[in-house]
């Protein structure tokens, strides 16, 4: 995974510029003030800082389509190119007039930075550490203001400090950005698998996942342009084929599956009754004991819940598949067999019966080995690579009915394979041993053709992979268009990601950073740096910087349970300490606790809500948003959800002074509190948690949701 590690922290360097940028323009404002005689004109004053919010939000508008369009990499480098350009024109800036132009060119910049950065990274990170990955734009945004304000403060401290410096400086890491974009970052290969280009995808595939075949990646992404469709739930007992060689006869209530990967098949036999996914399809939010639950976070909680403590980390499935094609050790079955499930229940319940060693057969040796098994040469070289990521196993069979092909997302129930016994019909009482899971599958109608998979040849997962490498399905849609916003599954994951960028911004992150230094002020904090000779604008950087720095480690804790305890487990976990530390500040506010008690209240107040903030409510709604979306349309969406961001930015902090005036600062964050309870509320009935798992299963499982809520309507 080291691949894919690099480009996305290469990619979230242009989150580490709008820190910068933030960092800066807050420091150097000061001094500009006194240059252009400011003191008596607030507007452009405002205009100065709000010039790139509103750059931001105008680029944002249209970023989408043109993303969809041009590719996710070109995004990214005109966003290092505008970066560069707003530096070197503010380091210049003769007058205030020429200083606006340069700091809207700096919104554009990060417009498509922060729009665009955390799309790029979930459409190239394997499923197992994609929320990790994704929490690095947060972290690198911290780092960049932790150093512009070391950077503004150290600057301060001199004679004359120099506003066009602080702000020019931006320019050389910008140029840093630009030449990663140019030579490092691949195109996204989502990206190019949408416009045709399956050589390219492969090949950067292949050199991010540092593995030889990925032809069943391949295959995911090429059956990720088109979902929405009839999607039913199964539930398979399924085990290794042992006759690959050729295609062959299975009994008449078994079913052969093959895989997107070369030398993969399986027979499944068809069961019922067992699937709590499939019990959450069938009756909905009641399976989940509230009829206020969205049916989508049942269905996605019902794949979660079976794991709680393995987090996506650890194997779940059929990654083991290929080691159970492979095993040398254990005698074949007879060719043809069928399941006796009451000895195999037998064997289970034997096993569970033994304790100990037992225990560890019954999990053995499915959840022993790593997610992604891979096949090595001679030379410890990966040559082969089985499952689509996060315990999921993307297979195909067959519909003699329709004649078409049926794809199939398998996800193991349970928690481990068993061992049990399999009888030989014609050999009477002739057993052998073989592995089985039990699992959970999606099915619905492939975007590849039966006639592009056998060709000339039988059915195999051969020619699935050629069919899925070499060109796009002929009835998938060139490009997106408006009316894809309108069908169920896009309609609602757009309400969970606007629904969720507006709760954040309203949840009160731009009022406590605008008065973190006036709080710290009342600490002694800026008292005692003043004693120790700083000016006043020199301690408020300090402050600032000191600030941000105590972020850095709860950003840290955040990435590392991201993808362990999960995105819907971090916002309901920290949503209550926000909370509890706003009612402090409004209590600090309103009662007398003396100068002393209120200060230390104030401080530690500011301190957890900020890092708290920074492990939840500030990564995940970008996080999520650039998982919910179809291929298709995720340009377009993400938009949609970065332009409710903006507006609703500057909506806050433009109505903050009012808001002061009209209610106090109590009054303000006793709203944000109600912001912050309507917050939790939401994420626990509307939001899924989506760790772990394919973007084009979580796709799947929004639309699946969706038309289960309009059968409930």
């Amino acid at each position: 995974m080291r691949g894919a590690v690099l480009v996305a922290a290469a990619a979230a360097i242009g989150n580490m510029l709008q820190g910068w940028d933030n960092a800066t323009i807050a420091g150097s404002v000061l001094y500009i003030k006194k240059e252009f005689h400011l003191e008596t004109q607030p507007t452009i004053e405002g205009l100065i800082v709000a010039t790139s919010l509103i750059g931001a939000t105008a680029i944002t508008t249209f970023s989408g389509p043109v993303c969809d369009w041009l590719g996710r990499r070109p995004m990214l480098i005109i966003s290092s190119i505008l970066y560069f350009l707003s530096g070197l024109v503010m380091f210049w800036a003769p007058n205030v007039y020429i200083l606006l132009m340069a700091r809207l060119l700096d919104g554009f910049g990060i417009g498509l930075a922060v729009t665009l950065v955390p799309v790029y990274i979930s459409e190239t990170a394997p499923p197992e550490i994609r929320g990790l990955l994704n929490t690095l734009p947060q972290f690198t945004g911290c780092v960049g203001m932790f150093l512009a304000y070391c950077m503004v403060f150290s600057m301060s401290m001199s004679p004359a400090p120099s506003w066009r410096l602080m702000l020019g400086v931006l320019s050389f890491p910008s140029m840093i950005y630009f030449l990663l974009a140019v030579f490092f970052l691949p195109e996204s290969p989502r990206w190019l698998v949408s416009k045709g280009r399956m050589k390219e995808a492969k090949a950067i595939l292949q050199n991010i996942r540092g593995r030889e075949d990925v032809s069943g990646e391949m295959a995911l992404l090429v059956e990720g342009l088109d979902v929405g469709g009839e999607t039913s739930v199964e539930e398979y007992i399924i085990s290794p084929d042992n006759d690959l060689a050729q295609e062959h006869v299975v009994e008449k209530d078994h079913i052969k599956l093959y895989g997107a990967e070369e030398g993969q098949s399986w027979i499944a036999k068809p069961v019922t009754g067992g699937s709590t996914l499939g019990m959450v399809s069938r009756h909905g939010s009641v399976a989940n004991r509230s009829m206020l639950m969205d049916p989508t976070v049942a269905l996605f909680g019902s794949v979660h819940e079976k794991l709680p403590e393995m987090g996506s980390m650890r194997s779940m499935l059929f990654s083991n598949f290929g080691s159970m094609l492979n095993a040398g050790d254990a005698p074949p079955p007879p060719r043809n067999e069928h399941w006796d499930e009451e000895n195999l229940q037998r064997d289970a319940d034997h096993a569970s019966d033994s304790g100990g060693d037992s225990d560890e057969n019954i999990r053995s040796p499915l959840l022993s080995r790593d997610d992604t098994y891979a096949e090595r040469d001679g030379a410890g070289e990966h040559i082969g690579g089985v499952g689509i990521g996060g315990g999921w196993q993307l297979a195909y069979r067959k519909d003699e009915k329709s004649s078409s092909l049926k794809r199939i997302y398998l996800h193991q129930e349970g928690l481990g394979s068993r061992r049990g016994s399999m009888v030989g019909e014609a050999g009477g009482a002739a057993a052998a041993e073989s592995e089985y899971v039990h699992a959970a599958a999606l099915v619905s109608r492939s975007v590849l053709d039966v006639g592009d998979v056998t060709g000339h040849h039988q059915m195999s997962a051969m020619g699935i992979a050629a069919s899925a490498t070499e060109k796009k399905p002929d009835r998938v849609k060139d490009g997106p268009s408006w009316s894809d916003l309108f069908e169920p599954g896009v309609k609602h994951a757009l309400v969970v990601g606007v629904g969720i960028q507006i709760l954040q911004q309203f949840s009160g992150i731009n009022g406590v950073l605008y008065y973190t230094p006036q709080i710290l002020e009342q600490a002694g904090v800026g008292i005692l740096l003043k004693n120790l000779g700083l000016g006043s604008d020199s301690a408020s950087l300090l402050i600032s910087a000191l600030t941000t720095l105590l972020m850095l480690p709860s950003i840290g804790i955040a990435m590392r349970l991201m993808d362990i305890a999960g995105r819907r487990w971090l916002l309901l976990s920290t949503l209550p300490i926000l909370l509890l530390s706003l009612i402090m500040l409004i209590i600090g506010n309103i009662v007398n606790l003396g100068s002393m008690l209120h200060a230390i209240i104030s401080t530690i107040s500011v301190i957890v809500y900020f890092c708290c903030f920074v492990m939840g409510f500030g990564p995940i709604p970008n996080i999520l948003c650039s998982e919910i979306f179809p291929t298709r349309v995720r340009g377009i969406c993400i938009a949609i959800c970065a332009l409710t961001f903006w507006i609703g930015d500057i909506i806050v902090t433009y109505s903050l002074p009012v808001m002061l005036s009209s209610i106090g600062l109590a009054g303000v964050f006793a709203m944000y509190a109600v912001v912050c309870t309507v917050a939790w509320f939401f994420v626990f009935f509307r939001v899924p948690e989506t760790k772990g798992m394919p973007l084009e299963v979580i796709t799947e499982f929004f639309a699946m949701g969706a038309k289960q809520n309009m059968r409930e309507d």
